[in-house]
């Protein structure tokens, strides 16, 4: 009987990562339709990428791609070296929330009672830390603006939560201004993004024939999955808080 070699074995198992990682940026495109479509107020770097899109001849999911190609070379400039995970975080995301957007499979909820537009809004919450637990499993490189924040956490040694939110804050100011939408539902964000990361870590354990190990257990903080992600490139000697992503 012949077996495959394992250089074979190597590329489908590589094949099999990429696939998990581009679903996960798949469910979280389609988690931002969701929070787009209900009204209710964007995350922080949406109501960035809204703000940029009102003010240029760019669509929603162009905004991304930019801001994030940005960040990247701003991260290049510390020294962050981006992974496949991080590039294709920066191109896919925007390009799938684009063809969702023009495509209308799921039109404005302006229309609908409060109470449903939270629950549409929540929901986008959900999938999108699903999402990014799906993406981050495979370990081929964080979003660009988690190893942006890894850098500045170990050129600055402030703790990690306030750099994350000083960045948060930061991008959520500069979109507000330009016109993003902020509301109840960045509210959501901010406080329902680190339990659906960690919805989506307990799925990718349950899953992890398919997916592989999560680099976290469901319980574990989510920050410490970025410090192993990253852990390579950034050593870091001071505790981690927990913090959002994307």
């Amino acid at each position: 009987m012949h077996f495959p070699s394992k250089h074979t074995f190597q590329v489908l198992t590589y094949l099999r990562h990429l696939l998990v990682l581009i679903f996960g940026l798949f469910l979280c495109s389609v988690g931002i339709v969701w929070t787009y479509r209900s009204g209710m107020g964007l995350g922080p770097w949406d109501v960035l990428h809204q703000g940029v899109s009102r003010h240029r001849p760019l669509s929603f999911g162009q905004a991304s791609i930019i801001v994030g190609g940005i960040i990247i070379l701003v991260g290049l400039l510390l020294k962050v070296r981006p992974g496949v995970g991080t590039v294709l975080n920066m191109l896919l995301i925007g390009w799938f929330v684009d063809l969702q957007l023009q495509s209308n499979w799921l039109p404005d909820l302006h229309a609908l009672p409060l109470l449903l537009r939270l629950a549409a809004d929540a929901l986008g919450v959900l999938l999108m830390g699903i999402g990014t637990a799906f993406y981050i499993t495979p370990r081929l490189g964080s979003g660009p603006r988690d190893g942006l924040m890894m850098r500045l956490y170990n050129l600055t040694k402030v703790r990690i939560a306030f750099v994350r939110a000083a960045i948060e804050c930061s991008a959520l100011l500069i979109g507000f201004f330009l016109g993003g939408v902020v509301g109840v539902g960045t509210l959501i964000f901010a406080f329902g993004v680190g339990p659906s990361v960690e919805v989506g870590f307990w799925l990718t354990k349950k899953l992890a024939f398919i997916v592989g190990p999560p680099p976290v257990t469901a319980h574990a903080p989510v920050a410490q999955s970025l410090m192993s992600d990253l852990a390579p490139h950034h050593q870091v000697s001071h505790p981690v808080d927990q913090h959002s992503l994307r």
